[in-house]
């Protein structure tokens, strides 16, 4: 009997309660009144219960009519997303936007662009991984990632195109009471390769074979970024962090930027680029997050 339950009758349902009468449910309508209620009425008859007390002037919610309603609206709400995204698909738009995001990037620029995304796109779901190095390219090759924000990897797969995005102040940095921190003046690389290097791994094969800022033959390796942050301002290593990160531990006193041998003073700039593959380019959403973050990269980024 439920199987004939219709999409009219719970929209009929809901704008009944809404406007606090059948007559009026029938007004917003643009229906006979007759007609609402024998929606409504049929509708309990196929629920097996009331859903409104018509012993008074205007109907009034039953106890299982207000415990209803609330799946009656989630019910509405997944139909009217469920037909907006197949819209959105007959034109291009994708079912879901995954992109991977170079840890060097600023997130509170991604998360700002996110809440722009969330306005213009509300039936995209948006997915981010987080990764460093080959693992920003690794997801796109995968087609795992639609899109990506790469700045590490300075030879790119065949197959997957890029567009510059700004780029990221990078300083070397140690905790404050680290030896480095004592010297005064310009540290050379020969002094930096008596000292642990704090470096971050890559996961993937893709840089294989090749070093990026390496200086000391003394390396820890980490997987993570905030683990290094870490690391760093306890003492363990130096080592290279985008700026934006260790702001606060360098203006708190807990880190230091380390003035290095050929590294201009204030750090380095690391370009970024989008990254995505030249048989899967982005639909409207991607599209439009790419120019968004064009737009609002430099907030972060120098």
């Amino acid at each position: 009997m439920l199987d004939g339950l219709s999409l009219d009758q719970v929209r009929t349902f809901i704008a009944s309660v809404d406007e606090g009468s059948f007559s009026a449910a029938a007004r917003k309508l643009g229906r006979a009144q007759s007609a609402i209620s024998e929606h409504v009425r049929s509708l309990e008859i196929q629920l097996g219960v009331d859903l409104f007390d018509r012993t008074g002037r205007y109907p009034q919610l039953t106890a299982a009519g207000k415990m209803l309603l609330a799946n009656a609206r989630e019910i509405v709400a997944r139909v009217d997303t469920f037909k907006s995204l197949a819209k959105g698909m007959a034109t291009g738009l994708e079912p879901e936007l995954s992109v991977v995001i170079d840890v060097f990037f600023p997130i509170h620029v991604i998360a700002e662009a996110a809440k722009d995304f969330r306005e213009q796109f509300p039936t995209v779901p948006l997915r981010l991984f987080v990764e460093a190095l080959g693992g920003t390219v690794q997801p796109i090759l995968d087609q795992r990632a639609n899109v990506g924000i790469v700045g590490t990897l300075p030879i790119m797969p065949p197959g997957v195109i890029t567009e510059p995005l700004g780029g990221v102040l990078f300083q070397v940095v140690a905790a404050v009471d680290h030896p480095l921190a004592a010297i005064k003046g310009m540290i050379s690389k020969s002094e930096l390769g008596k000292h642990v290097q704090l470096v971050l791994t890559d996961r993937t094969e893709l840089s294989n074979g090749r070093e990026f800022g390496v200086m000391s033959p003394y390396t820890w390796r980490l997987a993570d970024l905030f683990a290094k942050q870490t690391f760093l301002v306890n003492g363990l290593g130096w080592g290279g962090m985008p700026a934006h990160a260790v702001k606060a531990d360098i203006d708190s006193g807990r880190l230091v930027e380390l003035s290095i041998e050929g590294v201009p003073a204030g750090g380095l700039r690391l370009p970024m680029s989008v990254a995505y593959r030249s048989d899967n380019p982005p639909g409207p959403a991607g599209r439009w997050l790419i120019e968004r973050l064009t737009t609002c990269s430099g907030e972060g980024t120098a």
